[in-house]
């Protein structure tokens, strides 16, 4: 992402007006309702604008991380078929000068956001087009949890391209809340902003948590009394910064919710996680919990949640995957967890071979499928170890020698996201293997001692 980091100020008012310019934008040029609107663009309330406006007005948004590769990008295009394709900020300025358009109340869509899946092919998230009844409950579902209103200001950390940056955006402007837009996360400008805008609530993953209490700006003793809540995700959290950041936020202090693009599935007070250290929380409200228990799991086993009718979600053109992400009206992403006997869900492992780094999910298969074919290379396999600065980071182990790493650093650079990127290569005579030749990932990571 490009430019220098910026933290913007967006009223409800102003966000209304430039929703409906959007949206009279995208009538001129022709949109029809059903159309798929691609946004692949740094960071900006301009952007965020022309999201919302499309969908409160019977489009389908797309969001793509703008640092994905020209070959990623075009992979995850085929699968949607836009009618328009946004990739600078000059082609959103443009959606603004004309007249406004009629919207729906609120988005009768979440955007379609890509989660990468263990065959490393992106799959496409989608609600569909839903009608104004659906659309309601959907946000009134997230303002009864987060509780803003016209007197909050929100700081929202993740970028545009995250599901959480679009829902906790929503949340706040349908509620009449004021958003502090962050283009792109820096330490300095979130510390600085969290000084003098004062926001009431932010959401941050931890690795933002860690950058920020990290700073040696940051005074000792100094603390952020203008929020009532600070809420996290996307990754797990230390429990030693988890409470070095319950000591600079007063209020309900630090919240935590579990979920995916796919959907949410729980959420935990901070009074509820100091009584059950590690838990992210119970079901939220009109959902349930369950566990597919596996063999020898000892109460451990896949995660389902029986969500609300208005919950649903599918896999665009991939009828296969959305089957099995649903079970009656429960539905899983694959993650290992266990309930304790009060219904407080521990997560035991991520999707099958998922890394979360910095609060990005990559998959391994992913990765080796922009890695296949590199000269030298006999075999390959990528894996995720901790990391204290982005919670885990991508490593992979090589068989072919120190010539084969340099061919496949430089493959990486050219056709892969940054946040994909290896961050360490090691070497190996050979991967180690089941009887039925299946690469046992997580023992390769042992033989390095993570």
């Amino acid at each position: 992402m490009s430019g220098t980091p910026t933290i913007t100020l967006l009223r409800p008012e102003d966000a209304e007006r430039r929703q409906r310019q959007a949206a009279g934008g995208f009538k001129r040029a022709g949109l029809t309702p059903g159309s798929v609107v691609v946004v692949a663009t740094d960071g900006s309330v301009d952007a965020l604008c022309a999201v919302l406006g499309a969908a409160r007005s019977h489009l389908v948004p797309v969001l793509l991380n703008p640092s994905l590769t020209e070959r990623e990008v075009h992979a995850l295009l085929a699968q949607v078929e836009p009618a328009m394709v946004l990739t600078q900020a000059s082609q959103v300025a443009a959606l603004f000068d004309g007249k406004e358009q009629e919207l729906a109340p609120h988005p009768l869509t979440r955007p379609i956001h890509f989660t990468s899946g263990t065959t490393g092919v992106p799959k496409a998230v989608t609600t569909g087009l839903q009608d104004e009844r659906t659309a309601a409950a959907i946000v009134a579902d997230e303002q009864e949890l987060w509780r803003l209103g016209p007197g909050d200001r929100f700081l929202m950390c993740s970028p545009m391209h995250h599901t959480v940056a679009i829902r906790f955006a929503v949340t706040a402007l349908s509620s009449g809340a004021e958003l502090l837009f962050t283009s792109k996360f820096d330490a300095a400008n979130t510390l600085q902003s969290l000084r003098t805008d004062q926001p009431t609530a932010a959401f941050m993953v931890p690795t933002h948590l860690q950058r920020i209490l990290g700073s040696q700006d940051l005074g000792p003793d100094e603390t952020f009394s203008s929020l009532r809540y600070l809420a996290h995700a996307g990754s797990s959290c230390p429990p030693s910064l988890k409470l070095a950041a319950m000591d600079r936020v007063g209020g309900e202090g630090i919240l935590e919710f579990y979920g995916a693009s796919e959907a949410q599935f729980a959420f935990c007070t901070q009074d509820e996680w100091l009584e059950h250290p590690g838990t992210v929380g119970r079901a939220r409200s009109g959902r349930r919990l369950l566990i597919d228990p596996v063999d020898g799991g000892d109460g451990i086993g896949t995660i389902w949640c029986e969500v609300p009718e208005f919950a649903r979600f599918s896999y665009l053109g991939n009828q296969e995957a959305t089957d099995a992400a649903w079970r009656g009206p429960a539905c899983t992403v694959g993650d290992l967890g266990e309930l304790d006997s009060e219904g407080f869900l521990y997560l035991t492992g991520r999707r099958q071979d998922l890394i979360i780094t910095g609060g990005v999910n990559v998959y391994p298969a992913e990765v080796e499928a922009g890695l296949s074919g590199v000269g030298g290379v006999t075999e390959l396999c990528v894996f995720g170890v901790e990391d204290p600065t982005w919670g885990q980071k991508v490593c992979c182990a090589v068989v072919g020698g120190a010539e084969a790493i340099a061919n496949l650093r430089q493959r990486a650079e050219r056709d892969l996201a940054p946040h994909k990127r290896p961050k360490e290569y090691f070497e190996l005579d050979a991967l180690p293997m089941t009887s039925t030749g299946k690469v046992l990932r997580r023992e390769v990571a042992s033989l390095f001692g993570f």
